[in-house]
């Protein structure tokens, strides 16, 4: 039986260090492959200031993962631009470039698919696949860095996909990421985004990360997030913003909670008002997102006054609350809409 190919990129530089020794090829290679492997290349004939021996070497035993461009739309609006990127296997995932006035960001998947369910977004109607490696997370940012010839200084982790249910695979891809050889983009340009896996956030209590939590709250209660959001039956809203508090606690980082304002279901005062009871004096920010118009899901974002009135009441009661800005809304920039397209055609 052959061995199965060493997925190299998702190694880290100690991890690279051991394999490269095995091959009785000196130590300090090992950084040479890695440099190479987060400016993005694609072959390891590309690695050019490494001997044809070691190349031929990682050629048998290894493989370096990809992500390549399938598709891409960039706004007429602004200089989003989102990508379809299609993976070794023959499976899509969609990332987000987005430029602000710090520099340029992007949003990325994490899983192919997503088991959630939650009723409002597009990327859980196409089911769950399978979890991204995290060279396929890297490879997102290496492909587009190279595609725009741009640096990339901040990372959400908010595409396709649940992050703290591929948890393994998002912890050594933001060790990846931080890494001074690679990318190098620290923890605190990052943001994780999560529906509410309680006992995941539990557990990054206890690592102490750096990045900025972001929960999916959309709804102060049980009876409204259930409507929308399944993960709620296992874990409500009081349990989750427990363990949100513990995590602002333990890492002295403030949590952002995302809530997306649907029309009629949960953009009234009342709603408002009881968020604003539930986090007032925790460190916390509310952003706010007038929903996508996603067909078929049959929600639809508020008016601007409507919004506007939530925001106040938030904010009156010492909330830090913002709303979101509208980015490629011209290109569906929301993700899991592309691959779904793809999937049809």
């Amino acid at each position: 039986m052959m061995p199965e190919l060493i997925d190299i990129k998702s190694l880290k530089l100690n991890e690279i260090e051991d394999l490269i020794v095995s091959f009785g090829e000196p130590k300090y290679r090992a950084k040479q492959v890695f440099k190479w492997l987060h400016k993005g290349v694609h072959g390891f004939d590309e690695m050019t200031d490494i001997s044809k021996n070691l190349r031929e070497r990682l050629l048998q035993n290894c493989y370096i993962s990809s992500a390549v461009i399938e598709k891409k739309l960039k706004s007429r609006y602004d200089d989003t631009i989102k990508y379809l990127f299609k993976l070794i296997d023959g499976e899509y995932v969609e990332a987000v470039l987005m430029s602000y006035h710090h520099g340029w960001s992007m949003c990325i998947s994490s899983q192919v698919g997503c088991k959630m369910g939650c009723t409002f977004c597009a990327t859980g109607r196409g089911g769950f696949v399978r979890n991204l490696t995290a060279s396929e997370m890297l490879s997102q940012i290496t492909e587009a860095q190279l595609d725009n010839n741009i640096r990339i200084s901040n990372i959400v982790l908010m595409g396709m996909g649940e992050p703290l249910d591929n948890f393994d695979n998002v912890i050594r891809f933001l060790e990846l990421l931080s890494d001074k050889d690679g990318v190098c983009i620290g923890q605190r340009h990052v943001s994780v985004s999560t529906c509410g896996i309680v006992d995941r956030i539990n557990q990054l209590a206890e690592m102490k990360p750096q990045f900025t939590l972001s929960v999916s709250l959309h709804a102060p209660n049980d009876d409204i997030r259930s409507l929308t959001m399944p993960i709620n039956n296992r874990w409500g809203v009081d349990t989750l913003l427990a363990a949100c508090k513990k995590y602002a606690a333990s890492t002295g980082r403030r949590v952002s909670y995302e809530y997306a304002l649907i029309s009629g279901v949960n953009d009234s005062d009342e709603c408002a008002l009881e968020l604003a009871s539930k986090l007032r004096g925790s460190l916390s920010h509310v952003n706010l997102i007038p929903v996508n118009n996603v067909e078929e899901s049959g929600c639809m974002p508020p008016s601007k006054q409507r919004i506007a009135a939530f925001q106040k009441i938030l904010c009156d009661r010492g909330v830090t609350a913002t709303v979101r800005r509208t980015l490629g809304s011209d290109i569906n920039a929301s993700c899991g809409q592309l691959r779904r397209k793809s999937l049809d055609t």
